[in-house]
């Protein structure tokens, strides 16, 4: 029996993000829609990605490992560049990866126009083919979730070959919504699943946004089968979009 397609509508909507809308498709927010953004909004938008990588760097410092200071980074997801311009400052070498070309051409141009000569940008795919070193840190940040969950398990997985022994990987999933509080955070059965609107600002001319939540049961398991003996999470609740951001490291050599 031959294997399924998976599904890959998601990969051709977020090229179309790319192409019409980049920096709003990463940050949901009206001051970053391209007919409005101004110089200060840019700034402000490449600020938060500053501030996020000081909140992981001082997460890991505190759960994970207090001396650690990675050598080889990766931003899986990288969008058009807001995680990697601070991850660029402390490491020695940042990979971004991403599946819409036009994201990563944005990329560039700011790595460039920051003047980054330590990045590299490859193009990504389920089995993260074009990735051919391992890294002492993986992160990504509100990717997975625009991601069906059969095809998120796999690329996890195949992100957890990706860790140096000793590396540390800080990853987000969706995993509920606050509006399945009456049933604990369990989906009705009515519930429907993948794309949602980006209320409050969505336009009829928007590409699709799906957010697909993931049973943490099987990313635990994943973990765990590749060796991971304790995590911290923080939560997260991106208007109502529930979620957890996973730290965590692979067994040192011995």
């Amino acid at each position: 029996m031959s294997e399924q397609t998976p599904d890959l509508s998601t990969d051709s909507a977020w090229e179309e993000w790319g192409r019409c809308d980049p920096y709003f498709a990463v940050v949901t927010d009206p001051r970053f829609r391209r007919a409005a953004i101004t110089e200060e909004a840019k700034r402000e938008f490449f600020e938060t990605g500053r501030t996020h990588i000081e909140f992981i760097v001082r997460t890991i410092h505190r759960y994970v490992d207090p001396t650690f200071a990675p050598n080889a980074a990766l931003d899986f997801g990288c969008g058009v560049g807001r995680i990697l311009i601070p991850l660029a400052r402390i490491a020695a070498q940042v990979v971004g990866s991403d599946v819409s070309p036009t994201m990563l051409q944005e990329a560039r141009r700011n790595c460039d126009e920051h003047q980054l000569t330590n990045v590299s940008l490859l193009s990504s795919d389920d089995a993260l083919s074009s990735l051919k070193q391992t890294f002492d840190l993986i992160h990504s940040f509100i990717v997975f979730q625009h991601i069906p969950r059969e095809r998120g398990r796999t690329i996890f997985r195949n992100l957890l070959t990706r860790l140096n022994p000793g590396g540390i990987a800080a990853v987000h999933f969706s995993y509920s919504k606050s509006d399945y509080a009456p049933t604990h955070g369990i989906a009705p059965a009515t519930a429907s699943s993948g794309a949602a609107p980006l209320a409050p600002d969505s336009l009829a001319t928007d590409p699709e946004m799906q957010m697909n939540p993931y049973n943490v049961n099987e990313l635990l398991f994943l973990m765990q089968e590749a060796g991971v003996q304790r995590f911290h999470v923080e939560f997260t609740d991106h208007g109502g979009e529930l979620g957890i951001l996973l730290f965590f490291a692979t067994e040192k050599s011995a």
